[in-house]
């Protein structure tokens, strides 16, 4: 792995206690669907989300900003393994982002991508290359079909590299991983006869950066 990782925020964890205006269902009921926090070691177990379809419970004063900081009223959510339990009940609905259990769905604001990728691993060469990637809460996924690479445009025309984690759920590469991404950038010519491409190999799949036209000279 290439690059460390920072702790999200620095302040203690969120009371039990409601914003303002926030639904009945809060914290409290997260916590008591989801039991004991653990520790920091590690990604939470995976929950089966997608086979839970409670009812639409509102939202809760809950932010993901862009750089991966978790914050709850206003407040930076600073122990790591609840930050963690969060994220292992997070999912994106095709209104919003909700935290759900099996008896409840809240919805929470997420200002970019959910999550940060923040280590790069790089094994083999050529076709044979596979890249992979940990979060900032320690899930480690290798680039492939199960989870592609997928790039976008900032505000300032630079690349903004994006790996699928789980379901429609996104990680945004470190901005000091993108350099070592396109250190890894080989010429493809395109499927349909088009221009070339640049882009990065990895477990036998190819993910486009950019035409080779679009390349800064």
């Amino acid at each position: 792995m290439t690059q460390a990782a920072g702790k999200p925020g620095n302040a203690s964890h969120p009371s039990a206690g409601r914003a303002a205006g926030a639904p009945q269902a809060g914290l409290d009921s997260l916590f008591s669907a989801l039991g004991p926090v653990g520790d920091a070691d590690g990604p939470a177990p995976p929950r089966p989300v997608e086979k839970w379809n409670p009812d639409f419970c509102g939202d809760i004063d809950m932010r993901i900003a862009a750089d991966g900081t978790w914050f709850y009223m206003g407040t930076p959510i600073g122990r790591h393994a609840l930050v963690k339990l969060f994220a292992s009940i997070l999912r994106k609905d095709p209104e919003r982002y909700v935290l759900v259990t099996p008896v409840e769905r809240v919805g929470i604001k997420v200002e970019d991508a959910p999550f940060i990728a923040v280590e790069m691993a790089v094994q083999g060469a050529g076709e044979r290359q596979s890249i992979s990637f940990r979060t900032n809460v320690d899930d480690v996924v290798r680039v492939g079909p199960d989870h592609p690479l997928r790039f976008e445009r900032d505000a300032d025309g630079g690349l903004k590299p994006y790996v699928r984690v789980r379901g429609d759920l996104w990680a945004r590469v470190k901005r000091a991983l993108m350099y070592d991404l396109a250190g890894l950038g080989v010429e493809q010519p395109a499927a349909d006869g088009g221009e070339a491409q640049f882009g990065v190999l990895s477990d036998g799949g190819f993910f486009p950066m950019a035409r080779i036209s679009e390349l800064a000279v």
